[in-house]
């Protein structure tokens, strides 16, 4: 078994495309195994002490349909002890109102279910307005902004899993 599970949920192949971007960066899917949300079982999260959740804002800060399915359902998982990474896919232009709700909502709710949030990301090089995923200034996670800012994803997603090698002491 790997030593991460990465959940994520996509409507257009984005948040899927980064998320595979993510498991090649930390070494392949002997250390990261990706679940599409869409075909998830809350008993999948058990298996880890480290999850990754992806999830893009859809809508005007909606979470994407297949995590709203599951959200309700994450009440019965215990998160207690788990390391929790998330990152989303948003248009910080188009919707600078609600630039990653999606991302905030999943790490408010699951915070609260007992996860420790690792894996913050500096809000630095972004222009929006709002989101309900910053937190003491950063987000919650990586921000992917693949309408405006698809030339940064590659770099964005290395230094960010280079962090969470460190925090999840993988190696």
């Amino acid at each position: 078994m790997s030593k991460i599970g990465l959940f994520f949920g996509t409507q257009t192949g984005n948040t899927e495309t980064v998320a595979e971007q993510i498991q090649q960066e930390f070494g392949g899917d002997g250390v990261v195994t990706l679940h599409d949300v869409s075909s998830a079982d809350t008993d999948d999260f058990s298996e880890y002490d480290c999850i990754i959740v992806g999830c893009p804002t859809w809508n005007i800060g909606e979470l994407q349909s297949d995590w709203e399915g599951l959200y309700e359902e994450l009440d019965a998982i215990d998160f207690s002890g788990k390391k929790v990474a998330y990152f989303g896919a948003g248009d910080q232009i188009g919707y600078a109102d609600n630039f990653q709700d999606a991302m905030g909502i999943l790490e408010e709710k699951i915070s609260e279910l007992g996860g420790k949030t690792v894996g913050y990301w500096s809000t630095d090089g972004y222009d929006f307005n709002e989101s309900k995923a910053v937190r003491n200034g950063k987000f919650v996670g990586l921000a992917i902004d693949e309408d405006n800012q698809s030339d940064l994803t590659d770099e964005r997603v290395k230094t960010w899993v280079a962090q969470l090698k460190q925090e999840f002491g993988v190696g």
